[in-house]
């Protein structure tokens, strides 16, 4: 008689058997029993036969669509008795967690990698240009910002009681044409001699929104400009900035919409508004040349994703990942769209009205509820992620003298200059910790292990070679190693 779909287990052994076995008949099993804490597949089957039915019904038409394209390259579907016996066949409920599982991403058919493996050397110090990550261009941001504040103190009327000098924003102007040109340079040689690695960030989901900001500062060295080098940029100053960051944010706004594993509901962190900020500071330098329709139409770009990015963040979906603790320091760019929406506007607009003082109340809230957990921002060694205090706090100070010279009163006065002392104080804080940790401890630049690691296993004729140190050699075989990793990477838009 048959035997049913259910485990037999005598002497401490599991043995499956399936519908079509009778007692006269063999299955297809190993001669001998298996223990009840190991699973034996004959012929090496893949786990792909064990793939649960009830996922058919989540599957989107580019998994049936990239299946058949298996098929065609010669990955034929293997077969077994089990299918016969597949789950669809029983009538069990969907649970909740089927749908989650199925919403990981559109390609419901390629096969989860459960591990990271690495593909340079831990042991041994890497190459400097491949230490050095594209999150330097935070150190930009902060203190170029520096030099538009210390010009907003100098010329507001609210705060000219203070008598500051217009000097301070030259040397700093100054030294962020020296901070900016020194990291582009780097970052350029990097581009050239490691453009694997560079291409590993960009498919980062943190790194690659640090991609805007070589541009926004660019966009700050523009506004923070001393008024006895030049007081009116020409307009071809503004479209020779914005057509570049409008051209990237095509195809970042493009993968948070159909980008499949890069969609904003899966990658979605604080550094993401470095994509929407670029959108404001572009809004307020057009403002301020004198611009009107492009302003506000980069403005509307802006408002429009800030909102769904704000909404995003706060829902924390399933699909999200957690910021390790290093990276805590990057809540503070909550603060920053609102601060420069608010003073954006105010430019446009010709006023510090009720709709920019809206974004700036925002930005107050938001400012005041990460002051005061103090929690979330210790219990870490120092990084370059520190530098993402400084913007954040530098706009929201410049923000203020805005709102102050709306509303002058004795309270707005002190709030900028309380705000205006903290920016400086941090700025000034985490450019001397920089320095330490660059030059005296040099150990500001770790080995990237962000750019170190593949989804999935190399193949068995891809080896790891050793690292040098300016080298054109060895840089030509680091560069083919990391293509290596990068060409099982799949970009969906």
């Amino acid at each position: 008689m048959p035997f049913s779909r259910e485990e037999v287990q005598q002497d401490n052994t599991i043995r499956v058997l399936y519908s079509a076995e009778t007692t006269g008949s063999k299955p297809p099993l190993p001669s001998q029993s298996m223990p009840n804490d190991s699973i034996n597949l004959t012929n090496h089957e893949s786990t792909d036969s064990l793939k649960d039915k009830r996922l058919e019904f989540f599957e989107t038409w580019s998994s049936k669509l990239e299946g058949q394209l298996s098929i065609l390259h010669g990955r034929v579907p293997k077969q077994n008795v089990e299918e016969d016996n597949s789950l669809d066949k029983t009538k069990m409920p969907l649970t909740v967690d089927l749908f989650f599982k199925a919403s990981e991403g559109p390609q419901l058919l390629t096969p989860k990698k459960s591990s990271e493996e690495k593909v340079l050397p831990e042991d041994k110090k890497w190459p400097f240009l491949l230490r050095f990550p594209v999150s330097s261009f935070g150190i930009c941001l902060g203190v170029s910002s520096q030099a538009i504040l210390w010009k907003t103190l100098a010329e507001s009327p609210s705060t000219e009681f203070l008598h500051i000098s217009l000097r301070i924003n030259f040397t700093l102007w100054f030294i962020s044409i020296a901070l900016v040109a020194t990291i582009f340079t780097i970052y350029l040689f990097k581009i050239i001699l490691y453009f694997e690695a560079v291409r590993s960030e960009y498919h980062h989901p943190v790194r690659v929104n640090f991609f805007f900001a070589p541009w926004i500062s660019l966009l700050f060295l523009a506004l923070g400009v001393p008024p006895s080098l030049s007081k009116d940029l020409h307009h071809a100053v503004w479209y020779a900035l914005m057509i570049p960051l409008f051209c990237l944010k095509l195809k970042i706004y493009g993968q948070w919409m159909f980008g499949g594993r890069r969609m904003l509901s899966k990658v979605a962190n604080p550094t993401n508004f470095l994509a929407i900020i670029g959108n404001f500071v572009g809004a307020l330098l057009g403002a301020s040349m004198g611009l009107k329709e492009g302003p506000i139409f980069f403005f509307a770009i802006g408002l429009a994703h800030y909102m769904v990015l704000f909404v995003t963040l706060h829902q924390m979906l399933p699909t999200n990942k957690t910021i390790p603790k290093d990276l805590h320091p990057v809540f503070f760019l909550f603060v920053a769209p609102p601060s420069v929406a608010a003073t954006a506007w105010a430019k446009i607009q010709g006023s510090f009205h009720y709709e920019s003082r809206i974004f700036y109340f925002v930005a107050m809230f938001l400012y005041l509820s990460l002051a005061v957990r103090v929690n979330l921002f210790r219990g870490f060694k120092f990084s370059l992620s520190w530098w993402a205090y400084t913007f954040p706090m530098t706009a929201a100070a410049i923000a203020t003298i805005g709102y102050s010279n709306q509303v002058t009163n004795v309270v707005t006065q002190t709030l900028s200059v309380i705000l205006s002392l903290i920016s400086t104080f941090t700025v000034t804080s985490v450019l001397v910790s920089t320095i330490l940790h660059a030059f005296v401890l040099r150990d500001l630049f770790p080995n990237d292990l962000a750019i170190a690691t593949s989804e999935g296993k190399q193949k068995p004729h891809r080896k790891c070679f050793p690292l040098g140190f300016g080298s054109h050699g060895h840089a030509k075989k680091t560069e083919n190693n990391l293509k290596s990793v990068d060409s099982d990477r799949k970009d969906f838009v």
